[in-house]
């Protein structure tokens, strides 16, 4: 599986990268058929202290690609967000592709 990551308003840590890899990779370990993942990490200024750090998640399956999209505090917490809400429909995505 291939991790793009694209930064907007926000310098590139290797750190946040590293920690969205090792999410990425375990839910790669669960559904292998992920191809790709693009990453988008950028920063708003909003009016809440609990919202502003935005992680969207892309991931090249087959068939249309699946998007998952969270603001919070801080990035990691963007990050878990958007990994599980991924996890939620690949697993609704696995279950109607199940043959009864």
């Amino acid at each position: 599986m291939d991790i793009i990551f694209e930064y907007d308003g926000v310098t590139a840590s290797n750190r946040l990268e590293g920690y969205a890899e090792e999410k990425l990779n375990k839910l790669h370990a669960k559904f292998d058929d992920i191809i790709r993942a693009d990453v988008f990490i950028k920063q708003e200024n909003t009016s809440s202290d609990e919202t502003g750090m935005i992680c969207n998640i892309r991931l090249s399956v087959p068939g249309p690609r699946i998007f998952a999209e969270a603001s919070n505090q801080n990035f990691e917490e963007s990050v878990n967000e958007s990994v599980s809400e991924l996890e939620r429909q690949l697993k609704k995505r696995k279950d109607k592709m199940k043959t009864y």
